[in-house]
């Protein structure tokens, strides 16, 4: 059994990642810091906690399980945190992926699956975005995930794939794992955590941009469709001495009024919404023109945004083991200016 270092492996997408290796065969070996991750989330294989910059912690555990490659999922993802406090971001996603390449590098481990990001794009100059585009980050998440990529173009040693997410959305199919962030930030959990009772209100952030309905449009993905991509990537590296750079979206895009409505559709009741300021340098559409991916992977989206919200409704309902809070079935959301 091939042993694969996943890095960040008790997050959110790096938990699907390990469940699609292990359902292939591979022993996923996990390194996480539990700073964003669950432990309870970790089912598939050994568990180390500690960080990826812990050079000494990774030489340990790369003695005890020899691997044959390495999907590197670890970093801070707030992209509004990212504004606060750039350093921990740099620190974290930059510094500390170095010394991970470092003791990579001297174990001869060459194989990276890289987890990036749209955010590299900054504000697109067109939609859908191709991985040719203009790469200019608007905020220091993206300036970091840019960063590493061209650190993993510059090592002429590594083989790398790196993939360029979109939206993560939806949860495990068989309801094992989820998306749980504390805080939570991102737009289906919150509103299914509304709907849930959880929290009293959903705030829209800005209605002014140019957009059909004023909100902003995203492309979704499934993150099952996600941890898919990583491991055809991974093989694909295994096979062959190639370097992969793809997009990971649908190409479809979604409003969060769109999704909003969706989600209310799924619990049959109307959202409480707040009216809240919109996000400076929040970019008005970002769709992905996942072509590349498609013909290079042999790999197509499965699930579309009902599938994604009915698996992460299914998901948090269970994880809430509550009842379902009866909400106002007016067609008029609350609405606070």
């Amino acid at each position: 059994m091939k042993a694969v270092l996943v890095t960040g492996g008790a997050g959110y997408i790096g938990s699907h990642v390990c469940k699609a290796l292990a359902k292939k065969g591979y022993l996923p070996v996990t390194i996480d810091n539990l700073s964003t991750g669950n432990r309870q989330a970790v089912k598939w294989g050994p568990f180390f906690e500690g960080d990826i910059g812990d050079k000494k912690l990774i030489q340990s555990l790369l003695e005890r399980h020899p691997i044959c490659g390495t999907i590197h999922l670890a970093a801070y993802s707030n992209v509004r945190e990212s504004h606060q406090i750039p350093l921990k971001y740099f620190r974290n996603n930059v510094s500390a992926t170095l010394k991970l390449l470092e003791v990579l590098h001297e174990k001869k481990i060459t194989l990276v699956v890289f987890s990036s990001t749209c955010a590299i794009y900054g504000m697109p100059q067109k939609v859908p975005i191709d991985e040719g585009h203009l790469k200019k980050p608007i905020n220091p998440y993206g300036e970091s995930k840019l960063m590493v990529e061209k650190i993993l173009q510059t090592v002429p040693s590594l083989q790398y794939a790196i993939l360029r997410y979109f939206n993560a959305a939806g949860a495990d199919l068989d309801g094992e794992i989820g998306e749980s962030h504390d805080p939570e930030t991102h737009l289906i959990p919150l509103l299914i955590q509304t709907a849930l009772g959880q929290r009293d209100t959903f705030t829209l952030n800005g209605e002014d941009h140019e957009t059909e309905d004023g909100t902003p449009v995203r492309d979704f993905i499934h993150v099952a469709d996600l941890a898919q991509a990583h491991i055809l990537a991974l093989e694909k590296l295994l096979e062959k001495k190639v370097n992969l750079i793809l997009n990971l979206g649908t190409g479809k895009g979604y409003s969060v009024r769109h999704v909003i409505s969706y989600v209310e559709e799924k619990v049959q009741a109307k959202i409480p919404i707040l009216k809240g300021s919109r996000f400076p340098g929040d970019p008005p559409i970002l769709i992905a023109n996942g072509t590349k991916a498609v013909e290079t992977l042999h790999w197509k989206p499965s699930f579309d945004l009902v599938k994604m919200i009915e698996t992460a409704w299914n998901w948090h309902q269970k994880k809430s083991g509550t009842a379902i809070q009866k909400l106002q079935t007016s067609t008029q959301s609350f609405h606070s200016g």
